[in-house]
Order: C-alpha cells, then sequence, then structure tokens
C-alpha cells in the first residue's frame, strides 16, 4: 500500500451513546466505501468492529476500533467507540487522536446522556464535531425535535446541511440544503432529482438560514451576499469547512444506518469538509521543565504517541500509535521517552477490526499497529534518540467501583496478579491492588458491567477463574483516655527460661499522629538493650488488632517500669511483656472503633441537586458546601463513610439517569458512632464466622 499524504487522512471518532448505531454506522461506511461485500450485523456478531468475543456476548461495544475506509483519494480512519458510560476511557483515547468527532443520534431516543459527555469531552479538546441523526426509518423518529434538543443543549452553532425525505417507513433520502437538490435511493443506489414539492417551502427556509450562517464568518462571502450575489455552492462548502475546522460551526447530517441512506454522502463530508491532521494544532511536547510545540509536519522529526495498547492472544502485544511528526517507516529505531530504550519498529500495520495489512510508512497524522515493542505501554511517546520529549497523553480516570477478587482454584494467587497486571496494560481504566491487612486483591473500574468483563476476559484469556466478594472496609480503633498497665512474660522449662516485665502508659493522640514512643525507664529498671523490644512488642499488638480486632492507631506509649532476671531475661521475653501489657491497657482505655471517611465531590445537573443532597444525607455524609459547574451544573462536596459508598457508582447513575459524575479521595478517619459501631461489629463478626 502506498503512502497517504497527511492532506488525505481523516481521522473521525464515531461517539455516541449506546444504542445509536454507532458500529452499525462503521459497517455501512465499510461496505459503501466497498471495503466490504455486505455489512455485518451487530446481532449477529458479524462486524467489524466488534470482534471481541465478550462484545460478541453482550451485544455492546468494548474497546474502540480501527476501521478505515477509502473515499476517493482520501482515507479515513474510523474509529469506532463504546457508548456505554464504563468504557468513556475508550472515548477519550479515540478522541486524542482524532481531527473530527462524529456524533451518532438516534432520530427515536433523541439526545441522550453519553452523546451529552462525549460533546463535552470533545469541547474540552476544542475538537471539531459534526452530527449525525440516524435511525431516521424507525417508528417514533422525530428529526425536527432531535435537531431542536442539538440547538437548545449544544448552542447556535448547530448548521443542518439535509432534510429528510419521507418519514419513518416511508424515509428515502434527504434533501441537500447546499445545493438545493434531493437525493433519493432506489434499491441503494442514489439519485439526485429536484425537492419534492411538499417540503420545498420548509426546505428554501431552511437554505436561507444556513446560507447566512455560513457567510457571516466570511466578510468577502457576506459582503458579496448582501449585494445580492449568493456564492456558489463550493464556494459554501469550502466556508463551511473553515468553521468547521475552527469548531464554530458543528453541520447536522442525517440518514439511516441499516438501510444506508445518506451514508455515502456522511463519507463525503468527511472527505470534503472534515479537517485533516494539517488542519489540527500542534502538539506540546515538554523536555524536562520547558515546553514547546511541535507541527504536524511529514518531513519533521519522527514522533509518535501510543494511545491504545491490544492483548492479542496469538500476536502478543499490540501498541496502536498516533504519528504526530515526520513519517514513520518499517524497522525505525525510536527511543521511549519514558524508559529511554531504543525500540525497533519491526512492522508497521493498518488495522481494520482484528485484520491487519503491512504498510511501508505512515505520514504525521496517520494512526499505525506496531506488534511486539518490548517494553511501551499506553501514553508512551517515541522520539528521536536525540530529542527526548514527552507528550501528555489522556489521564486515566479514578476508579469509581472496586471488587475483591479470590481465584477459585487453590494456588492460582500469583496466576492472578500476573493475568490482573496484563488486562491493566490493555485497558488503563482498571486498577489492581492487594491489601495486605484485609487479605484482598481489589479490582477497581468504572462500574459493574467494566468489572464483570473484566472478570471474563481473565477466564477466556489467561485461564483464571475467580470468585468475587465486597471490599472490606479498613477500620481501625484507638484510645479515649489514659491507662496504665503491667505486662509480664514468665516462662520456665527446663535449663533457659524466659522473664521479662514492662509497664507501660497509653495516651491518646491527636487524630492522623500515629503511634509515639516514649522510653521513662530510670536506675536501670530495664537494661537498655531491651527497650527497643518493648517497642516493637507494642507495635505488633497494634497491628494486630484491640478490643475489636482492628490495628490501633493514634497512640503514646510511654515505657515508665519494668523487671528483669539477670539470666533469663531476652528481647522475646520483653517483646511479649509489652504486647501482654498493652493488651490489657487498651481495654482499660476506652477503646472506640474509628472508620475511613471520603471526601466525595458530586457534579449533577441542578435538576438533580436535591436528590443528591437527600442521598448522601441517608449515607450519614456531611455536606461541606457547594458551587456552580459547567452549565447548569452543581457541584457538591461532602464527607462520607467510605462504608456507605461501596456501590455509589451505580447508584448516582441510577438516581441522576447518568448525567451525575464522582470523584472520591480518602480523607480522615473518624469515630463511629456508638449505635452504628454496634451495628457493624455484629455484621463483622457474623462475616468472620
Amino acid at each position: 500500500m502506498g503512502t497517504v499524504p497527511s492532506a488525505k487522512i481523516r481521522n473521525v471518532a464515531l461517539v455516541g451513546h449506546g444504542g445509536s448505531g454507532k458500529t452499525t454506522l462503521a459497517e455501512a461506511l465499510l461496505h459503501c466505501s466497498g471495503a466490504l461485500n455486505r455489512p455485518g450485523r451487530v446481532e449477529d456478531g458479524s462486524t467489524v468492529s466488534d470482534f471481541e468475543p465478550e462484545e460478541q456476548k453482550h451485544g455492546i461495544s468494548i474497546s474502540l476500533a480501527l476501521a478505515p475506509i477509502w473515499h476517493e483519494d482520501v482515507r479515513i480512519n474510523l474509529l469506532d467507540t463504546p457508548g456505554y458510560a464504563d468504557f468513556v476511557t475508550e472515548v477519550e483515547a479515540a478522541l486524542s487522536v482524532a481531527d473530527l468527532a462524529v456524533l451518532v443520534v438516534s432520530a427515536v431516543e433523541g439526545v441522550e446522556v453519553q452523546t451529552e459527555v462525549a460533546w463535552r469531552l470533545a469541547a474540552r479538546r476544542n475538537l471539531p464535531r459534526l452530527i449525525f441523526v440516524n435511525k431516521l426509518d424507525r417508528e417514533r423518529s422525530d428529526f425536527e425535535g432531535t435537531l431542536e434538543q442539538l440547538r437548545n443543549l449544544f448552542g447556535a452553532g448547530i448548521a443542518p446541511l439535509e432534510l429528510p425525505i419521507g418519514h419513518e417507513a416511508s424515509f428515502s433520502g434527504v434533501a441537500d440544503l447546499l445545493t438545493d437538490t434531493a437525493i433519493t435511493y432506489d434499491s441503494g443506489e442514489p439519485v439526485t432529482g429536484t425537492i419534492p414539492d411538499d417540503m420545498e417551502e420548509l426546505e428554501h427556509r431552511v437554505h436561507e438560514a444556513l446560507v447566512e450562517g455560513i457567510v457571516v464568518a466570511d466578510d468577502t462571502l457576506m459582503e458579496r451576499y448582501l449585494e445580492g450575489d449568493v456564492p456558489a455552492p463550493k464556494e459554501l462548502e469550502a466556508a463551511l469547512a473553515h468553521g468547521v475546522a475552527a469548531g464554530s460551526v458543528f453541520p447536522v447530517v442525517c440518514g439511516s444506518a441499516t438501510k444506508e441512506v445518506g451514508i455515502d454522502r456522511l463519507a463525503a463530508f468527511i472527505a470534503e469538509i472534515g479537517p485533516s491532521p494539517l488542519d489540527r494544532p500542534a502538539t506540546r511536547v515538554r523536555a524536562g521543565s520547558e515546553e514547546t510545540e511541535v507541527p504536524v509536519d511529514p518531513a519533521g522529526p519522527p514522533l509518535a504517541r501510543v494511545f491504545k495498547t491490544i492483548a492479542d492472544p496469538y500476536v502478543g502485544r499490540i501498541s496502536l500509535l498516533h504519528v504526530l511528526s515526520g513519517t514513520v517507516k518499517a524497522d525505525s529505531v525510536l527511543v521511549n521517552s519514558r524508559t529511554h530504550a531504543e525500540e525497533k519498529l519491526h512492522s508497521l500495520q493498518l488495522l481494520r477490526g482484528k485484520e491487519s495489512e503491512p504498510i511501508g510508512e505512515v505520514q504525521a497524522g496517520d494512526v499505525v499497529a506496531v506488534p511486539k515493542l518490548a517494553d511501551v505501554h499506553t501514553g508512551d511517546t517515541l522520539a528521536p534518540k536525540n530529542m527526548p520529549v514527552l507528550v501528555d497523553g489522556t489521564t486515566p480516570p479514578s476508579p469509581l467501583l472496586s471488587t475483591a477478587l479470590r481465584p477459585r482454584a487453590k494456588g492460582d494467587e500469583d496466576k492472578l496478579m500476573t493475568a490482573l497486571h496484563r488486562l491493566q496494560e490493555e485497558d488503563v481504566a482498571l486498577f489492581v491492588r492487594r491489601e495486605d491487612e484485609t487479605h484482598q486483591t481489589i479490582l477497581s473500574g468504572m462500574g459493574d458491567t467494566h468489572l464483570q468483563i473484566a472478570c471474563e476476559r481473565l477466564h477466556r484469556k489467561y485461564g483464571v477463574d475467580v470468585e468475587t466478594e465486597p471490599v472490606k472496609v479498613p477500620y481501625r480503633e484507638t484510645i479515649t483516655r489514659q491507662a496504665e498497665a503491667e505486662g509480664k512474660y514468665k516462662k520456665q522449662t527446663g535449663g533457659h527460661g524466659q522473664y521479662g516485665v514492662c509497664n507501660l502508659r497509653l495516651e491518646p493522640l491527636d487524630r492522623g499522629s500515629g503511634f509515639e514512643f516514649v522510653d521513662a525507664i530510670v536506675g536501670g529498671a530495664i537494661p537498655r538493650q531491651f527497650i527497643p523490644a518493648v517497642e516493637k512488642g507494642v507495635q505488633e499488638a497494634m497491628g494486630n488488632g484491640g478490643h475489636f480486632g482492628f490495628p490501633v492507631v493514634d497512640v503514646k506509649a510511654t515505657c515508665f517500669d519494668g523487671k528483669f532476671h539477670s539470666v533469663d531475661s531476652s528481647e522475646m521475653s520483653f517483646k511479649m511483656a509489652a504486647s501482654l501489657g498493652f493488651k490489657e491497657a487498651v481495654e482499660a482505655a476506652g477503646p472506640v472503633l474509628l472508620e475511613p471517611v471520603s471526601r466525595l465531590e458530586v457534579t449533577v445537573p441542578s435538576a438533580y441537586q436535591g436528590d443528591v443532597l437527600g442521598d448522601l444525607n441517608s449515607r450519614r455524609g456531611r455536606v461541606l458546601g457547594t458551587d456552580t459547574g459547567e452549565g447548569d451544573e452543581q457541584v457538591v462536596v461532602a464527607l462520607v463513610p467510605t462504608s456507605e459508598l461501596g456501590r455509589y457508582a451505580t447508584d448516582l447513575r441510577s438516581l441522576t439517569g447518568g448525567r451525575g459524575r464522582f470523584r472520591l479521595e480518602h480523607e480522615r478517619y473518624e469515630v463511629v458512632p456508638p449505635q452504628i459501631a454496634e451495628r457493624l461489629m455484629k455484621q463483622i463478626e457474623a462475616e468472620r464466622a
């Protein structure tokens, strides 16, 4: 395959709510362009994009997938993305390399929550956007209502370029507002004709509004228009392309992916008015503390960023690269700016779903797959040897939901951790940690479906079957008053015995202070060499748990007296004596249970603020304040016991129709109210039994 110039590349992310038809649209574009003999179906698991067994099983997209097509001499790199909230990280990865976002909106359901999320993510990147209103052949489809929704939500830049001809089952084509012509589809073939009489007045009115919206951004065209000279369609198209690239105009086109009505025109619009990589801003890079810009230049130094990693069971690790500058060739050697190691790109491949074909080189702006790189992860920068720069990529999101995993087969613990770390390489939204205190392996992600599919992949890819259980809350305990106790360890057997006595005084410290040990021994009551053993015995006893069985924190321990034997005393005897003395003193020092408290920041539309505040109150939350967010959003900040937030990701999604989002971080430990502590201990004891 020959080299595709940067000017002839279009990187397009298909984004939108789940079920709006993104994958079906990708199939239609592939078929329309001649890449497929016939389109696959999501229901049959036969689409190019959804090739993973888990995608076919659940009937949803899980990972972004590449599906390049040709329109005349332009190659359009389609990036089909998931529409389910749990996989929004895949959407962000696609938007990080796209030059145009095509928002796919169902004319039946209208603008749904993940469409709004995708719009917001694209807007943050100042990414050009185009909207495709799909499913116009379905019952209850409403183009006018959907268009009104788009205008209300996304502003005055919404510019319809087409109107549907026919309604629901009779939908047969589109009216082109730029050329004042009708394109109908007879047996799948487009036929150009005149606008139907019954919609001529509407088409003319919308056409005038469109022309005025386009020329207002170009002084020369505006002057001609005011003088009565209406610009030609090609001039309007060129001005429209500038508005799209600038992010001030958002064209709306329409059609049906299943009937392939308007699909050829969508490909043409992407090729003709969609920006190429050369139209996008330069890439900001860091070299130490210095920042600079690298333009999208095929003749510049070769620079690429890894935006996605695929773990193929046969090929191994496949890295998807976005070439930011220069021309990358097969067998090129670049340096990983993270590891400073050289990486040889043995082969370059053009991916189409799970299929691939070798290519010799790619220019700036293109995307390419490179298998079997030695130590390259998602987000890494590959640069020339004399150019140690870093490109900031997408920051992984904070996990929203966690579950504890344990292998079904005994002895599979190491195998499980190895498999989880490999899953992490492929999916940056997964987080794995081992909690030594609770002896749990914790897998965290973006929601129930995300974690469920991760477990399915553990079985399919790595042969590890797991069981899930709730994550245990790491409670602590502390004391509320001063207490003293004597710890005595005496053991006499035939020969050398054990003898140690230490007197301890425990005092509470401020929350978060940890542990303080004071040596107040005078007169040699305990020899100096045994004092460290006393401190160690106290620390071990704190870690083993106090009255409630949880680690003890925020305690000052003073060793003020003791006894020893010249022959039988040892480090072991004083460590044991300190442990016994500590346990006795804790019981007399008013032990209380502590629970972790999280700082929760919830962002929701104003209409849901009351519901969220009521829900936080039911979780024993204390609201610290509220603030205004983006647009009509409110930000609620509260302190909430961590034990009340185990399912918060799922509950907030249900409470707000998926429009709420939150951030969570550990704040501190606080005393559990007595009535809650009693209930918790009954629950914990039942779990321990």
